[in-house]
């Protein structure tokens, strides 16, 4: 009776908070408990943490790369003199899939959760005590939610009593509405503790075609695997018109007319052929996955120094490209090989594929690594992909000339154009080498190859290899050239046109042609470009500058499309009140994928951009910033109860509090008097309708 009085109460306390708080989201529900009830002093047991997770959501792992973007589950435990932990917590039989968005592989669970903490009981009672955090996705609504629990355990005379669980808007660590939670008689029967679990839940929005589940996995999976086969396959046709490749076709040829005795059969030994290349290259990326482990792939993409190390090698296939030296396998691996072909048949076609791997290995195995690494960068199964593209290309014309020879003298002669060939590819080897030191220098910020300096070593490059082109320029082993063929002029061209494309982006010009080459915009000498800075970008149509105004304009920051913007509400504030505009907010998170979206395909458009950067002051309030606020800023949220202690958590529990809404991105025009302009918005990839909203707020903040 106690106890129906009890849920009575608290459903109509819901009802009554239930439209302040019905875009609260809590998709997943924790319990916590220990493995065995009855444990004695050197038993180890297991900390178990199992989540209901509510459909079309997902639930991030703890085991995948952090840098990719999604939140990690993380766990912090007090430690405590009754317990010892036996390395780290485990998650059961997560799914992992490789995910476009973040690029790289990410683990997560579906409708259920478990993870376990292996501990030794060193002393009686037993106090198990802590934090977790944890970030949930959904493909229906494209919402991440960010929420963090407490847990508390004990065994044998001190049990922790019930308590209520907080659901709460965080970012990481924000904000609550409470509710409470009983645990199912299911855990009652077996386990005699009870626990504390105390969600705190904040949204960030992604694209929901973009978030992995179920059929989404396998969707964007497979296309990524479509992408990196037929990048392979152009490759392979580019490795065909190389010196050590093409002039093997006719070789080839040659040797199945002698074994043929009729038509079918130098058809059939030609498949036969064909088939073993290809087998023969997939093996190579089979060992690749099966030596490094499909995880250990994505984490070595992504790793500095396994960047540097490539980068090294990819200078390397490129000088030798370029006619310094020749890579060559040893000759006793070629002689073994080429000593199985005259075995004949099965045996001697394979033997035959072999031997053209081998011997064309100085044009292909640049070629071939470079595909390996980069579809290593992809995880999964992604080089036995890239092998099956390569190998493919590389087998359909020896298998096609070999099984219908009358077209061979179709085929162009052997010449210097294919030292060219391999020289092009050489100059292309080397500009893509400075992507990888170019990854390395991010990751460890070390300033070394910015923006500009990438440019200038890309205009370099490309401008050198149009002179090589043009014939002013003569590599080792190249022919001498009497006349410019009209392919290299217009090859020429194309590539100067590319050089003189670049020149702008040494003054800030985006480049969106090469976009995902360089460093971002922000990560350069002059991030606003050449000459410019945050205070002349807003106060342009400001001559006089007052000291209080130049005060505020050095705390701006350069934002997302060049936009200046603050960090901080107050200062922004105040600074909207100093030059008279409205004041412009963001709610917005670093690992918000649906805020970059709108950034780059709203926020770019010339009308949208004017009107944000000449009209309106900006902040952008990061929710999921971890930066600790100073102690004495540090408070207890009056949403959730809990202790504010970051910089992210400030202004999370600063958007429930005053919109009563905890997801982003979420965009709100204010007058002076912090009242709202035009209602807020959300993700809305519509430009006309996103400008229609900004100049309703400026025409309403005009007419007051």
């Amino acid at each position: 009776m106690k106890k129906r009085l009890v849920l009575s109460v608290l459903s109509f306390l819901m009802i009554i908070q239930g439209s302040l708080w019905a875009q609260i989201q809590e998709p997943a529900k924790w319990i916590v408990q220990l493995s065995n009830k009855n444990a004695s002093v050197g038993d180890q047991i297991d900390v178990v943490f199992k989540a209901t997770i509510e459909p079309t959501w997902h639930l991030y792992s703890n085991d995948f790369d952090p840098d990719l973007g999604p939140i990690l589950i993380s766990f912090q435990f007090e430690e405590n003199s009754s317990y010892e932990r036996v390395g780290d917590v485990k998650p059961i039989n997560p799914h992992k899939v490789y995910d476009n968005v973040w690029e790289g592989e990410v683990s997560y669970f579906e409708n259920t959760a478990e993870l376990r903490q292996t501990i030794i009981v060193k002393e009686l009672p037993l106090k198990v005590s802590g934090t977790f955090e944890f970030q949930s996705c959904s493909d229906k609504t494209g919402m991440c939610v960010l929420g963090d629990d407490e847990f508390d355990l004990s065994i044998a005379g001190s049990p922790v009593q019930a308590k209520k669980q907080t659901v709460a808007v965080k970012e990481e660590k924000t904000e609550a509405v409470e509710k409470t939670t009983e645990v199912t008689p299911v855990a009652v029967k077996e386990y005699s503790e009870t626990e504390k679990v105390t969600s705190s839940e904040k949204v960030i929005q992604v694209d929901k075609s973009d978030v992995n589940n179920g059929t989404g996995n396998s969707q964007t999976k497979g296309k990524s695997y479509w992408a990196i086969f037929f990048i392979a396959f152009g490759a392979g046709f580019l490795a065909l018109l190389t010196p050590c490749v093409f002039p093997m076709i006719p070789m080839t040829v040659s040797f199945f007319t002698k074994q043929s005795t009729n038509k079918a059969k130098g058809i059939k030994n030609a498949s036969i052929y064909g088939l073993f290349i290809i087998i023969i290259y997939v093996i190579l990326g089979s060992l690749v996955v099966a030596i490094f482990g499909v995880d250990a792939l994505n984490a070595l993409s992504t790793n500095p120094w396994f960047n540097i190390v490539f980068f090294i090698l990819l200078v390397v296939f490129a000088v030798s490209f370029l006619g310094a030296f020749e890579i060559i396998l040893p000759s006793s691996w070629v002689n073994k090989a080429d000593s199985g072909v005259d075995k004949g048949g099965i045996v001697g076609s394979f033997f035959m594929a072999l031997t053209l791997a081998l011997v064309s290995f100085s044009c292909t195995g640049p070629v071939v690594g470079g595909i390996l690494f980069e579809s290593a960068t992809h995880g999964g199964i992604a080089p036995i992909i890239g092998m099956l593209g390569f190998g493919t290309a590389l087998a359909l014309p020896f298998t096609f000339f070999a099984a219908f020879p009358g077209y061979l003298n179709s085929l162009p002669k052997s010449g210097g154009w294919l030292n060219s060939v391999k020289v092009v590819l050489g100059f292309l080897e080397l500009a893509l080498a400075f992507k990888f030191l170019s990854n390395a220098d991010l990751v460890l910020d070390l300033h070394l190859l910015e923006r500009e300096v990438f440019i200038a070593i890309w205009i370099a490059v490309f401008g050198v290899l149009g002179f090589y082109l043009m014939g002013k320029i003569r590599l080792p082993h190249d022919s001498p050239m009497e006349h410019l063929p009209v392919s290299r002029l217009l090859l020429s061209l194309v590539v100067f046109s590319f050089t003189i494309y670049m020149i702008p982006g040494l003054w800030g010009a985006p480049l969106k042609l090469i976009s995902a080459f360089p460093p971002p915009m922000e990560y350069a000498e002059s991030p606003e470009g050449v000459g410019r800075n945050s205070y002349q970008m807003v106060e342009s149509s400001n001559i006089l500058v007052s000291e209080e105004q130049r005060k505020l304009q050095s705390k701006m920051h350069v934002g997302p499309q060049g936009l200046s913007v603050f960090h901080d509400y107050q200062d922004a504030l105040s600074y909207a009140k100093l030059v008279d505009k409205p004041l412009f907010i963001d709610f917005t998170g670093k690992a918000c994928v649906n805020c970059r979206q709108m950034e780059i395909n709203v926020w770019s458009d010339p009308d949208v951009n004017s009107l944000m950067r000449n009209d309106f002051v900006i902040v952008a309030l990061y929710v999921d910033f971890k930066k600790d606020l100073p102690e004495e800023e540090q408070y207890i949220s009056e949403t959730s109860g809990k202790r504010i202690k970051t910089i992210g958590n400030k202004w999370s529990d600063f958007q429930i509090s005053r919109y009563k809404i905890n997801s982003q991105p979420y965009y709100v025009i204010i007058d002076h008097d912090e009242d709202n302009l035009v209602d807020p918005k959300s993700f809305d990839l519509d430009t006309k309708s996103y400008k229609e909203w900004l100049e309703e707020a400026l025409l309403n903040f005009q007419n007051k």
